[in-house]
């Protein structure tokens, strides 16, 4: 499937990052590959773009602009970014001038009929970023929601959903599959759909969008990865390298929020970012993935 995906906040994550030629900077989500193109054009032949990603439609996706850019400079990495440390000194760097992430789902994932991330999809209920070899989805979606305890199934749609009708969602679905598994998201969303208050299922947000989040977060382990690769990224920076984060929910803004609020205390960066920066209005119309986008950075001392 062909990637049709418009990076988010691209003029600020290019501003905030400031490549310069010759410099060497890390895109640890590669996705629809906005950004790896931006900043390879303008780090240059002398410098470099590590691109990461762990769904390998992404990097054959890339494969092809890339080729159409005719640009040298970018290493295409298969991967999880929880491992890129081991990422970094496999390529056989030891440091870098910046490391980007953009944590959510491109277009292309969600509009993908074969994968489980759009609501109207008849395929497997299966809400992993990468294969399973590459251990990107510690837990299976369809089991998570056909085969584990209400009580389980609830905390994760309350905590990583902040969904408010998780326990109302959790009734429906242990009262649909006992008749039958869920086999896929459309079914999923519709059972979803009917547990919720009426007024609620018509909104210009879909009532199953909380629960997605909360299942595909469970399934690929986001929040662990983030916590364990933001430290990794900071110490792979130089000085006066730079780290800028998108986040699209809260539980994510907040782990990176901390995270470079530790940092900087501890005297190891400075915050450029004293609010969080959001889209322009003129984005967010053109562009609705743009809406919930938060962008933190700082620069290593």
């Amino acid at each position: 499937m062909s990637y049709h995906h418009t990076p988010v906040m691209l003029p600020e994550v290019i501003e905030y990052l400031n490549p310069k030629t010759g410099e060497i900077i890390i895109d640890c989500t590669l996705g629809g590959a906005g950004y790896t193109l931006a900043i390879a054009q303008r780090v240059g032949e002398k410098g470099k773009v590590i691109a990461i990603d762990a769904d390998e439609m992404a990097i054959e996706n890339a494969k092809g602009k890339i080729e159409n850019e005719k640009l040298s400079n970018i290493i295409l990495v298969n991967e999880n970014f929880k491992n890129l440390s081991a990422i970094i000194n496999q390529i056989g760097l030891e440091k870098v001038d910046g490391v980007v992430f953009d944590l959510g789902l491109s277009s292309a994932q969600l509009e993908d009929a074969t994968r489980g991330f759009s609501f109207n999809s008849a395929a497997t209920l299966n809400m992993e970023f990468g294969s399973r070899n590459q251990e990107s989805g510690i837990r299976n979606t369809e089991e998570i929601v056909n085969k584990f305890k209400p009580e389980e199934l609830e905390k994760i749609i309350r905590e990583y959903g902040e969904e408010r009708f998780a326990k109302k969602i959790v009734g429906a679905i242990i009262k649909a599959r006992r008749l039958k598994p869920i086999a896929n998201s459309r079914e999923l969303a519709a059972v979803i759909s009917q547990a919720v208050p009426a007024k609620y299922r018509y909104g210009r947000i879909h009532p199953a969008t909380r629960t997605f989040q909360a299942l595909r977060i469970a399934t690929n382990d986001e929040l662990t990865n983030l916590k364990v690769a933001l430290p990794q990224a900071a110490d792979a920076l130089a000085a006066a390298g730079r780290i800028v984060i998108i986040s699209y929910h809260s539980l994510e803004d907040r782990i990176v929020k901390w995270f470079l609020r530790e940092r900087q205390n501890q005297g190891a960066v400075k915050i450029l970012t004293k609010k969080v920066v959001t889209a322009t209005k003129a984005e967010m119309k053109n562009n609705p993935r743009a809406r919930s986008a938060k962008l933190r950075a700082a620069v290593k001392k």
